[in-house]
C-alpha cells in the first residue's frame, strides 16, 4: 500500500532534541530513576531514527514524560488547541513535539495532525485506550493508531507502562513513590490497508502484547 505522506525527515528537529535531552537529564530521568525506583527493559527495540507510533497503554498524568524518557527521544503527543494560546507554554510544548488539536472537531482533522507530524521525523505517542484507565491495562482499544499508521506506513511500538496508576491516589497530595516498570515491544508492521478488519488485527496485535508486557509486573 502506498503511503500518504511521505516521511522526509529521519528524525525531529534539532532545537527539539536539544530540548528533549536537557528535560530529560536534570529532571525526568533524575524523578523516574530515584523517586520511582523506575525500570525499562527493551530498549534496544527502539529505532533512534525514522517516523514510528509508539502505542500504549495509559492510567497516570505522568505517562507522556516517562513514556518519552524511555523511548530515548522525543515522543509527539496530541494537546487541546487552548494550550497553544498561552504565551511561552505554546513555544514550549511545540519544541517537546506537541500537536494542537481542536476538541469537538472530526477524527479527520486529528489524523491529519499526527500525520504532518510524522513526516517532520517525529515518533508520535498514542494511547490505545484514548483515556486514563484505572488498572492500567488496555480493554477498550481505539483504531487510531492503527489507521494513522496505514495511512503513514510506518511501524507500531508497543510499549506497557506498569505501577503508574499508583502514583496518584484520590486524596493524596503528592505523588507517591510507587516502583514503576517500562517494557517495550518489537516493532510490529503497520497494516496493510485501511479497511477495517486489517485496522482491527494490527490494533488487536498491539493490545495483545502490551497487555502481555503488563502482566509480566515489576
Amino acid at each position: 500500500m502506498k503511503s500518504e505522506i511521505t516521511p522526509y525527515q529521519e528524525r525531529e528537529p534539532l532545537n527539539s532534541l536539544v530540548l528533549y535531552h536537557l528535560l530529560k537529564w536534570s529532571l525526568i530521568t533524575p524523578l523516574f530513576n530515584a523517586y520511582f525506583r523506575g525500570k525499562i527493559y527493551g530498549a534496544q527495540n527502539v529505532p533512534l531514527k525514522g517516523s514510528l507510533i509508539i502505542v500504549s497503554n495509559h492510567a497516570s498524568y505522568f505517562d507522556p514524560p516517562f513514556l518519552s524518557c524511555a523511548m530515548r527521544r522525543p515522543v509527539a503527543y496530541m494537546a487541546k488547541e487552548e494550550l497553544f494560546k498561552i504565551p511561552l507554554l505554546s513555544q514550549g510544548i511545540s519544541l517537546y513535539g506537541a500537536y494542537p488539536v481542536k476538541r469537538g472537531t472530526s477524527d479527520r482533522n486529528a489524523i491529519r495532525a499526527a500525520l504532518n507530524t510524522l513526516q517532520q521525523g517525529w515518533a508520535a505517542g498514542i494511547f490505545l485506550d484514548g483515556t486514563r484507565t484505572l488498572d492500567g491495562r488496555i480493554t477498550e482499544p481505539k483504531l487510531g493508531a492503527a489507521l494513522i499508521a496505514a495511512k503513514a506506513n510506518v511501524p507500531l511500538l508497543p510499549v506497557s507502562l506498569w505501577g503508574t496508576e499508583k502514583i496518584l491516589l484520590k486524596g493524596s497530595p503528592l505523588p507517591r513513590p510507587v516502583p514503576i516498570t517500562i517494557r517495550i515491544g518489537e516493532l510490529i508492521s503497520p497494516p496493510s490497508s485501511t479497511k477495517r478488519e486489517d485496522l482491527e488485527q494490527v490494533t488487536e496485535q498491539c493490545v495483545t502484547v502490551i497487555n502481555q508486557l503488563h502482566s509480566l509486573g515489576r
